[in-house]
């Protein structure tokens, strides 16, 4: 009976152990919210560099952006990496997150594409475009059709929010059709040929389509939508985030971007 006893007095003992070891190995852990490319894959590539500082790095992959914030707010996520800033300011604004931007890493262009259209001369009047159902890119499509002359946008309006029914000039009477969620637009191009759509270039990129390459046209390194790090306002200091963001603007991670995407994604450092 005693030895069954000390036997039973041994397993709790190490049980609790065990998880007093677990907690202790959890407070170097950073678990960070990031859509594939190329978020994932650039925080792949620090992940070694952290677990030089004794910071271990668990990615967790998002393939839509409704989530991420989301779950960084209910305390499931340490930080996201997958938005823009005026994404980021709206999704705060529409749902009272507690939530801040940690910096800035790079810039993805947004790009218009077409299976059919093959040169920015050919866009006829009455050609439709299909652009996401995210209100937050929508000022961004806008301004990038307004920069290369098809329509005019109201002086009196931050472009970085505009609306469709804030166009004042469309003298190629484009239609603009916010039906697609941004995941699905590359489907919307192999499908609808004779169309234009306005796709994002992680979405772009993981599909094989390059900005640079294969879109009409497409924003260049002076875009306002600086792809960002998003953290807990009350994790703003945290050592572990600051030192991710750090490696992330760091001269490593610009040569990173700069060979793995070839001037497809831009980076901004600490912009």
């Amino acid at each position: 009976m005693k030895k069954r006893l000390l036997g039973i007095v041994l397993i709790i003992a190490s049980l609790f152990l065990a998880a007093c070891g677990d907690s202790s190995s959890d407070e170097n852990v950073i678990k960070v919210g990031a859509t594939s490319v190329p978020h994932g894959e650039i925080l792949e590539e620090i992940s070694d560099l952290l677990a030089e500082e004794g910071i271990e790095l668990v990615i967790e992959t998002y393939t839509d952006y409704a989530l991420p914030n989301e779950d960084l707010a209910r305390g499931e996520l340490d930080a996201n990496f997958f938005q823009h800033i005026p994404f980021l300011e709206k999704s705060i604004a529409e749902n009272n997150y507690d939530i801040v931007n940690l910096g800035g890493v790079h810039i993805e262009p947004l790009g218009i594409y077409s299976k059919e259209i093959t040169s920015i001369d050919q866009i006829e009047p009455g050609t439709e475009i299909i652009i996401s159902r995210n209100i937050p890119d929508h000022g961004r499509i806008l301004s990038l059709f307004e920069a290369n002359g098809f329509i005019t946008l109201a002086d009196d309006i931050d472009k970085t929010i505009a609306e469709i029914n804030d166009i004042v000039d469309n003298p190629y009477n484009l239609t603009f059709s916010p039906d697609v969620n941004a995941e699905l637009l590359v489907e919307a191009y192999e499908n609808e040929t004779d169309k234009l759509v306005a796709i994002n270039a992680n979405y772009a990129i993981e599909a094989g389509l390059s900005p640079e390459k294969d879109a009409l046209f497409f924003e260049g390194d002076d875009s306002q939508y600086v792809n960002i790090v998003a953290v807990r306002t009350e994790d703003k200091d945290d050592e572990k985030l600051l030192k991710l963001i750090e490696i992330l603007q760091s001269d490593v991670v610009v040569e990173f971007i700069n060979q793995q995407y070839g001037g497809e994604i831009i980076p901004v450092g600490g912009n």
